[in-house]
């Protein structure tokens, strides 16, 4: 395994759509461990294959129960009900925003042996499956932000001592 370079808005690969999976090989199997390892040592929730110059429709999330990998990930069902918070992404730097998604969705995804699998997300489970879908798509939380947080929104919220 290896940790690879992810790749910096604004590189234009970013925006770029995905090509899926055709068939599951070695070499997506190393894709998927390179992106466990990167992820780990950049202490993110997620990961999507074009963030490490890969386009292809590949995501791994772990929300702190596991890496879930994600092979040709789509969303079935998004609920009606919202949620509003903060983003970032290991591809955008320190910036933040504000974003709102759905507050649950279903997504279905292959797995690296090639069999069908079905998950639920909740809360940030379901925001980073939205997330990383969208980087599949081009779309960084940056083009779907309501707000960018900035050095001065934070110590609004949390007062002046805060830095």
């Amino acid at each position: 395994m290896a940790i690879i370079d992810i790749v910096q808005e604004p590189d234009e690969s970013l925006r770029k759509h995905s090509r899926p999976v055709k068939k599951i090989t070695k070499r997506i199997n190393t894709l998927l461990d390179d992106m466990k390892e990167t992820l780990k040592a950049a202490e993110g929730v997620g990961l999507a294959a074009p963030q490490v110059g890969v386009l292809r429709r590949v995501v791994i999330v772990d929300v702190g129960e596991g890496v879930m990998e994600l092979i040709n990930p789509e969303i079935l069902e998004s609920s009606e009900e919202t949620q509003t918070g903060e983003e970032a992404c290991l591809s955008c730097g320190v910036r933040r925003g504000i974003v709102t998604r759905p507050k649950k969705v279903k997504i279905r995804a292959m797995d690296r042996n090639g069999d069908w699998q079905e998950y639920e997300g909740e809360d940030l489970l379901a925001r980073a499956f939205c997330h990383e879908i969208d980087h599949l798509d081009g779309i960084l939380f940056l083009d779907i932000m309501s707000k960018e947080i900035t050095g001065e929104d934070i110590l609004e919220e949390e007062g002046p001592d805060a830095i």
